[in-house]
């Protein structure tokens, strides 16, 4: 299975794996789930981190590091995924997450999250 991980639950997946359900924490684990990352969630944690909103348990880039030996593939943002955009109702107005939606159907990836807004749309959730 290939995943999407909503920007919580990555943070979860590297600090704080207790916060997850035991069967997302499970498929997870899984050597045959590919895990991506989008770049918009580390670019969504940059912000909120040096904003104070969001502390972190060491530095994003420490974070990066980590996970990207640890088996996470980071997912860029391509012109299909901007243009995509404009086919989504207004559901979601937070631009993350309104993106990681948009990639989550682009590239056919199943979205990890817990955020109920994401139901209102045609993509794959897990929570």
């Amino acid at each position: 299975m290939k995943v999407l991980l909503d920007t919580h639950i990555f943070i979860w997946w590297d600090s704080e794996p207790e916060k997850l359900s035991p069967n997302i924490l499970g498929l997870l684990q899984r050597t045959d789930t590919t895990r991506y990352v989008s770049v918009v969630s580390l670019w969504e944690i940059q912000i909120k981190s040096q904003l104070g909103k969001l502390e972190l348990s060491q530095s994003l880039a420490d974070i990066y590091n980590s996970q990207s030996k640890n088996g996470i593939s980071f997912l860029p943002v391509i012109p299909a995924h901007i243009l995509n955009l404009n086919s989504l109702p207004l559901h979601h107005k937070d631009p993350f997450d309104r993106m990681l939606i948009s990639q989550a159907l682009v590239e056919g990836l199943t979205l990890i999250s817990v955020d109920e807004k994401f139901n209102l749309y045609d993509v794959l959730i897990l929570s």
